[in-house]
């Protein structure tokens, strides 16, 4: 490999490098303490890389340590997939807390069906944003409330590559960065901001809050009951990590969700890192999005059906679409009034994708129309045609019912 295919980063900490090498298997052969230590990659890379061991220098203070440093990084950057998939990315930030999202598939290993691909993305997102959001408060459904230091929040992740092997979806989120508690001090966030916040303080309530999710599930799975979401509410169960959760576990063989503590940080104490997700929990979890999204105080209705038409989202709006039910039971045709714009997107995926959606919200008549005000997408369903059945046998509905759109 050329030298000029290679970005090697300007500056390295030797202690990182040492621990990153650590942490991916490479084992220290060797060096003289304060000066230089030797590193060997793991005995099964080893010989087909080419490389036997690595030169790491330590003193920064020394003459030749920034030719014997870039000399070092560009060793390893001759192991192409090793230095594009794992090194690099860690390298290229000073320090990170890493989040990855592992879905396997009937797909061959590393690979994902483009859909699924795409709603694995997308739940690794709202994943983040439920945690965050908890951060600043428990609530069943937050809804849109939060949704600002949320998305600051986030801008603060970067996006790594798929891990070989299953497929993974990687989020890298710098743990000594500062996110601001109020829109105005965004500006202040990148020097001293006294209503600045730690990642690593929020990444640590993104990890509590899945853990609450997996400790309900396990309830569910010993009692039958789904208590275990509702007073989880207050450690970080809301409808949108549940929901977050359900598209992870949908339509996998297995699926995880692992979290890499930054080493050169202290670790957190008393927060779990591995959690795992089975295709028996989707029911369990669809339950629980529906009770989490329901408001306690008015009729609220789940409804399975067609997307019928699109309403053009307005400026502000979380947007409008028609359902076109499936069930026998309930109203033919709703429009649907959303709560959160998250979910609007859901919606056109299943518009474009002819995909059968589940809908919930708060249930009213006007003159001959149907809505659901406050709605929530619980999750998009199968192909529409494996849905049409129960509709065939429901009755004629009255003829006075007008067309939505």
């Amino acid at each position: 490999m050329d030298e000029v295919e290679i970005t090697i980063p300007e500056r390295v900490d030797p202690h990182r490098l040492r621990v990153v090498l650590k942490d991916l298997g490479w084992r220290n052969v060797g060096g003289r303490e304060g000066t230089y230590a030797r590193y060997a990659p793991p005995q099964d890379a080893g010989s087909s890389s080419g490389v036997s061991s690595v030169l790491i220098p330590l003193d920064q203070g020394a003459v030749d340590y920034p030719r014997l440093m870039h000399s070092a990084l560009l060793q390893l950057a001759h192991r192409r997939d090793f230095w594009a998939r794992s090194l690099y990315p860690r390298l290229a930030l000073s320090s990170s807390d890493e989040f990855r999202f592992r879905k396997e598939s009937s797909a061959p290993s590393g690979l994902i069906s483009w859909r699924n691909g795409e709603r694995l993305i997308e739940c690794a997102r709202r994943t983040l944003l439920a945690g965050a959001k908890y951060y600043l408060g428990p609530e069943r459904h937050f809804v849109n409330r939060h949704g600002r230091f949320a998305s600051r929040y986030l801008d603060h992740v970067m996006m790594g590559q798929t891990a070989p092997g299953s497929y993974i979806v990687t989020a890298l989120a710098p743990p000594d960065d500062q996110v601001s508690l109020k829109p105005s001090n965004e500006s202040l966030a990148s020097s001293w901001d006294p209503g600045a916040i730690r990642l690593r303080t929020v990444n640590e309530a993104v990890a509590h809050a899945v853990g609450a999710t997996v400790e309900a599930l396990e309830h569910y799975r010993s009692s039958g009951s789904l208590a275990g979401f509702e007073s989880g509410v207050v450690d970080g169960i809301s409808y949108e990590m549940t929901n977050a959760i359900l598209g992870i576990a949908t339509s996998a063989d297995e699926a995880d969700i692992t979290i890499e503590w930054d080493k050169a940080s202290t670790p957190p104490t008393g927060v779990e890192s591995y959690f795992e997700f089975y295709a028996s929990d989707v029911p369990t979890l669809t339950q629980a999005a529906i009770k989490l999204a329901e408001d306690q105080s008015v009729m609220q209705i789940s409804i399975i059906g067609r997307v019928h038409l699109l309403a053009k989202k307005l400026a502000g709006s979380a947007g409008v679409f028609g359902v076109d039910s499936l069930q026998s039971a309930g109203p033919r045709k709703v429009r649907v009034r959303l709560a959160d714009d998250e979910d609007y997107h859901e919606a056109i995926r299943a518009h474009e994708e002819d995909l059968a959606i589940q809908v919930s919200g708060r249930l009213e008549k006007e003159g001959n129309l149907s809505w659901l005000y406050d709605a929530t997408v619980i999750r998009t369903l199968g192909p529409l045609d494996e849905y049409e059945s129960s509709r065939r046998a429901r009755p004629e509905v009255d003829p006075g019912q007008i067309e939505m759109f």
